[in-house]
């Protein structure tokens, strides 16, 4: 008796581990888990608030409501210049820059 449970249990786990969803098309099988892990999720472009220079070379930056310093870095962009016109972030061999005001303004 006992010998038939541990023969059904085993069984029963070895069916529900190599049964397919008979809902998912032919040949389809579920991507690894693993895979899924190993992709970095990128972070956004931080936005840009503000900017405030105290002299010609001494500015500092708002983004994403923290202060930054040409070095720092925020949401995985490092702050490679900092003028008082734009900020310009990078990461990855690539550039980014960002102005506080995109479009001229007319009066």
């Amino acid at each position: 008796m006992v010998r038939m449970l541990c023969m059904a249990l085993a069984v029963c786990s070895f069916w529900g581990q190599t049964s397919q969803d008979p809902t998912a098309p032919l040949g389809w099988k579920k991507p690894d888990a693993i895979e899924a892990s190993n992709k970095k999720a990128q972070q956004p472009l931080p936005k840009l608030k503000s900017i405030v220079c105290l002299g010609q070379n001494q500015c500092q930056a708002v983004l994403n409501d923290q202060v930054v310093n040409v070095g720092e870095i925020v949401n995985g962009f490092k702050v490679s210049q900092l003028e008082p016109q734009y900020v310009t972030l990078s990461r990855g061999g690539k550039q980014w820059k960002l102005e506080l005001f995109t479009q001229d303004i007319k009066h």
